[in-house]
């Protein structure tokens, strides 16, 4: 049997070359590729989950067929370099050449080529037909490190009290806040930042690497491998209070500064940490143990969201669904199926999950994204997911979204909407009659089989909206039975409006 993929979640290890690269604005970057997968990995995609417009230093080499039958691509990369050259913009930039999926299928290999063209041009085989993007983004990482730094950081000592934040790469869910988040940590902690790698950081300067005396790895999906060669002591960034204030704890006992990181985390626990705390007094705390919640996304977030809400804050994980999969995890027809059966009350995912929460009808469910692919903007850097703010950010949004799941099962004055109706717009303008003139809706007998598939309707929703909710379900059927003169709810009538129906 063939097992078909549905909906893949992440992207290929050429993307991530470039994501990877093309942050650092001394790098230009040929793709050895054709336009349209240099359209859609340098404009398309970052455009609709970074809001990065438009990644400036990279090209293609605009292979066609002529390329792929026959004369190989080289021609085309040494064009696409004259092209740059004349037009000076290869001045004050490294160049690195990228092999694409499609360049790799012809077998291209452009290592001798690229002794030919700009001094200290690299060639960058991008295993794009092998590798993921959480793997690409690794191998970059130490890629651009062995092949532009390594050898310059000889001489270079450790300053006690730097610290690098790795990972930082177009295509990260929330990156902006989470980094400045843990930036505020590191400060706080008594560190000073070193470098942030490798957005925004020189080529030219990656040996700085080397002066930093402990390093934090923002996602644990990449950026391991550099860690561990740089030989300082690192940590993965941290999620929820527990793990916040032991990653404060840790940072102060190796910078030799841990007196002020015990200072900085009692300080917060007065200030940004006292949101949670008043939530957790207040009757919203009620909520938190019948409140369901899914989550689907990259390990980092699947991680440290299902721990701080799951763990500390009590609240039901329904499921969970780690991107990239890890053998046994759930693949996406898995998530699918429980989305459409038995939707929890939350659901933290990607456009994959907001599509199969809209094709269930599962309106009830609150959707929050915490991954890309998906349009959505997250360039703010004051909604992180990470550290203390982002304990404040995540408890503060789940309880607004409960607040408004009850919100849309207010009860309203329904004769006073049909006056309203009957008269006419706020403008004078006909809305067309009551719908329901001379009748009562409500209190209709239902028959037990009727009854039976309500109740199952309602049990599918989340608990805490069930008592509204089962009201508004209840009142849409015997609406129907009006309108078609029924006296009684019959099961027929139950399955069709509450789209029951058995499969």
């Amino acid at each position: 049997m063939v097992k078909i993929v549905r909906d893949l979640a992440d992207t290929s290890s050429y993307w991530a070359a470039l994501w990877t690269m093309c942050t650092m604005p001394d790098v230009h970057v040929i793709c050895d590729a054709p336009i349209g997968c240099f359209n859609l990995v340098a404009t398309a995609i970052p455009d609709y989950t970074d809001a990065v417009p438009h990644i400036e230093n990279v090209t293609p080499s605009v292979i066609t067929e002529k390329e792929v039958g026959g004369t190989g691509t080289g021609p085309a990369v040494q064009r696409t370099y004259e092209g740059l050259r004349d037009e000076g913009l290869l001045e004050g930039k490294y160049l690195i050449v990228v092999s694409t999926a499609e360049s790799e299928m012809i077998g291209s290999d452009l290592s001798d080529l690229v002794t030919q063209l700009k001094p200290g041009t690299t060639f960058f085989h991008s295993e794009s037909l092998t590798e993921d993007e959480h793997t690409g983004r690794d191998r970059t990482l130490q890629w651009l490190w062995e092949n532009y730094g390594a050898a310059q950081a000889g001489d270079v000592e450790v300053v006690p009290g730097l610290v690098n934040i790795i990972g930082a790469t177009y295509g990260n869910f929330n990156q902006p806040s989470d980094i400045a988040e843990v930036k505020r940590l590191v400060e706080g902690a008594g560190g000073t930042v070193n470098v942030i790698f490798p957005e925004g950081t020189l080529l030219s300067n990656i040996a700085d690497l080397a002066k930093a005396q402990v390093n934090i790895v923002m996602y644990k999906e990449f950026g391991h491998t550099l860690a561990d060669t740089l030989g300082q002591p690192w940590l993965h960034a941290p999620f929820g209070i527990q793990e916040t204030t032991d990653f404060i704890r840790r940072l102060g006992d190796w910078l030799d500064t841990r007196e002020q990181a015990d200072a900085f985390i009692k300080q917060e626990k007065k200030t940004t940490l006292q949101t949670v705390w008043d939530l957790w007094r207040g009757p919203q705390s009620d909520w938190f143990a019948t409140t369901s919640v899914g989550i689907s996304a990259t390990g980092t977030y699947v991680d440290g969201i299902s721990n701080y809400l799951g763990q500390e804050l009590g609240m039901q994980i329904a499921f969970v669904a780690p991107r990239p999969r890890g053998q046994g995890d759930m693949n996406n027809s898995d998530v699918r199926k429980i989305l459409h059966d038995r939707p929890p009350t939350f659901v933290y995912g990607s456009i994959n999950e907001k599509i199969y929460l809209s094709e269930a009808g599962a309106r009830m469910t609150n959707f929050i994204p915490a991954a890309f692919p998906g349009p959505v903007v997250r360039r703010s850097i004051g909604t992180p997911f990470m550290g203390y703010r982002g304990a404040v950010v995540l408890i503060q949004d789940i309880v607004n979204h409960l607040y408004e799941s009850l919100y849309n099962f207010l009860p309203v004055d329904t004769a006073y909407a049909n006056q309203r109706a009957g008269q006419g717009g706020a403008n004078g303008a006909p809305q067309g009659p009551p719908r329901h003139q001379g009748n009562v809706t409500g209190n209709l007998p239902w028959q037990t089989e009727a009854k039976a598939i309500l109740d199952a309707a309602v049990d599918k929703l989340p608990f805490l909206a069930r008592i509204s909710a089962s009201r508004e379900l209840q009142m849409r059927v015997e609406t129907q039975a009006h309108d078609r003169g029924l006296g009684e709810i019959t099961p027929d009538l139950a399955a069709e409006v509450l789209e029951m129906k058995s499969e």
